[in-house]
């Protein structure tokens, strides 16, 4: 396995705009772009959401440990970690001493961004309430594993770009 690292890992609730802007970062600065969630979709062959109604949330966990941690040691770019990723304490010690990047959302801005529809299997029933009481338990965990916190409301995907650059400076 190589000792490569992301030049940054984004993290942040449904909406946050993770997989927009670290596509844009990833531009900016001439590197590669990597989604765990669309990791996981390419090598189980289906969608998020099938995962979790066919195997249930366990499963799915397991998957994403499993590629956030892998995808730690072996993505030179950035890397975008799906919403609940943190919350596993094997992806939050593996996180340390990265350049990681909390993308902080209101719940107008996600609703917007996200439509609350039916492929955030946790924010099926009830999206507004769901995501609230997500953020609520989330929280801790995001400021906790980051080394820098972007606001994103009422910002473009470019302008966030620009403030994750501003934070980080350039690799």
């Amino acid at each position: 396995m190589s000792s490569t690292r992301p030049l940054a890992v984004l993290v942040g609730p449904p909406g946050a705009g993770k997989s927009t802007v670290g596509a844009l970062l990833a531009d900016h600065w001439h590197a590669d772009f990597r989604d765990t969630d669309r990791l996981i979709e390419q090598s189980q062959g289906r969608s998020i959401s099938d995962i979790f109604v066919d195997d249930g949330e366990a499963f799915f966990r397991a998957l994403e440990r499993e590629t956030v941690v892998s995808s730690l040691t072996t993505s030179a770019g950035v890397l975008a970690l799906g919403g609940g990723a943190v919350l596993d304490p094997d992806v939050q010690e593996a996180l340390v001493g990265h350049r990681v990047v909390f993308l902080d959302v209101g719940i107008a801005d996600a609703s917007s961004r996200v439509g609350f529809d039916g492929s955030r299997p946790l924010l099926a029933v009830n999206p507004r309430a769901s995501w609230n009481r997500l953020m609520k338990v989330r929280r801790p965990t995001y400021e906790s594993v980051s080394t820098v916190r972007v606001d994103t409301a009422g910002r473009t995907p470019a302008e966030v770009v620009a403030a994750v650059v501003a934070e980080l400076g350039e690799p």
